[in-house]
């Protein structure tokens, strides 16, 4: 099994004195409960195990009556719920359990703004949140030691980093797998959520989404081609992302005018995923689109290591209204660092005059199929 790097994070937070609510937001099939039940493998106490998926926890874990939870978890020293979002009211029955049993709380969720919006109220300051994100280069490193790193790269912007996808060894068997991933469970919590009306607009748009990566989006073009009006589009948008699907680059902007920071690119969570929506899962070479899948391999990745480090950053991409751009800047304790992604090794970048002299003390750095190793590890 491959070992989480927020794996020590949660064990400390949970075995900790601080009697925290511990909180696991993730796309599904990210590991959250192979993480969870690793975790209580070590920790060897008293454990019982409810998900929301499950009509019996709904109703037993809804109800928010303390006499009838005190009976259920009277004996126990940790409780788990996963996929809590599908239960109602769950944070006000996090809080009674919280407040009046000598209990550890672990809950994990798959779609964030659900969880979050049940959660924030009654539990200010009762929390410890983690992010389980599909697997990071750093953490199957290993698997790919004894192939080159053309072969290694090739199958992950491809078949992406869902711990499944990495364990399936034949390619048939990945893209099966993917494809069944977005029916069984994309396609499936799109239907579920209420705020999306019309779900096969929403697939269109995750459709030309994937169509779209690196290049900026305009939402009055997305809009005019869905026939959806602006804001539909921009609602689908957000839950598109906490639902883990996609992420969002706003642009950045400091120092110079021209610079522009009110646009948006989108990429997407999993390469695998996004690949499966357009069905092409050809090699690299004969593809099109090497350079974007690339390029949102890399901000995927630097967003992992921040997220699995606990070195937080902002991150967004850098233009000016001349076309000058940089791909993804770093912003870390207010140091800056502009990455430039270029698929072929021997292409040559220099660093924007603008940006040397909007920002004389960032550094800039290129990455390429042969070097991006350096920066991921």
């Amino acid at each position: 099994m491959i070992e989480r790097q927020i794996f020590k994070k949660v064990k400390k937070a949970i075995t900790g004195r601080d009697k925290q609510i511990i909180i696991i937001y993730g796309p599904r099939q990210a590991g959250k409960t192979t993480l969870i039940k690793s975790l209580l493998s070590e920790i060897k106490k008293p454990a019982t195990f409810f998900t929301g998926d499950d009509l019996y926890a709904q109703e037993i874990l809804g109800r928010n009556e303390l006499e009838s939870l005190k009976r259920i978890f009277s004996k126990e020293k940790i409780a788990v719920i996963d996929e809590a979002q599908k239960i109602e009211n769950i944070g006000l029955t996090l809080k009674l359990l919280h407040d009046n049993l000598d209990i550890r709380l672990i809950t994990s969720g798959s779609a964030s703004f659900d969880l979050a919006d049940k959660l924030s109220e009654p539990l200010t300051g009762r929390t410890k949140t983690f992010w389980l994100y599909p697997l990071s280069y750093q953490e199957v490193k290993e698997k790919y030691k004894k192939v080159s790193n053309d072969l290694a790269i090739e199958e992950i912007l491809r078949f992406g980093l869902y711990p499944k996808a990495q364990t399936i060894k034949n390619y048939k068997d990945k893209e099966d797998y993917l494809y069944e991933y977005i029916n069984k469970y994309l396609y499936k919590d799109i239907l579920e959520f209420s705020g999306i009306k019309k779900p096969k607009k929403v697939v269109d748009l995750l459709t030309l989404l994937a169509l779209q990566i690196g290049s900026e989006v305009s939402v009055a073009e997305l809009s005019k081609n869905l026939a959806l009006s602006q804001k539909a589009v921009e609602n689908y948008l957000d839950i598109l992302e906490k639902m883990f699907v996609i992420i969002n680059l706003r642009g950045f902007s400091r120092n110079l005018r021209k610079e522009i920071y009110k646009t948006s690119k989108y990429y997407f969570m999993d390469l695998g995923v996004r690949n499966a929506l357009l069905r092409n899962f050809n090699r690299l070479n004969l593809r099109a689109d090497t350079g974007s899948l690339f390029e949102n391999f890399f901000i995927m990745e630097k967003i992992k290591q921040a997220e699995n480090s606990g070195k937080r950053a902002n991150f967004y991409f850098w233009r000016t209204y001349d076309q000058k751009e940089i791909d993804l800047i770093e912003e870390r304790e207010g140091k800056l660092v502009g990455y430039e992604c270029k698929w072929s090794p021997i292409k040559r970048v220099s660093v924007p005059r603008d940006w040397q002299r909007a920002y004389p003390d960032a550094k800039f750095e290129i990455v390429n199929r042969d070097n991006f190793f350096k920066f991921v590890s």
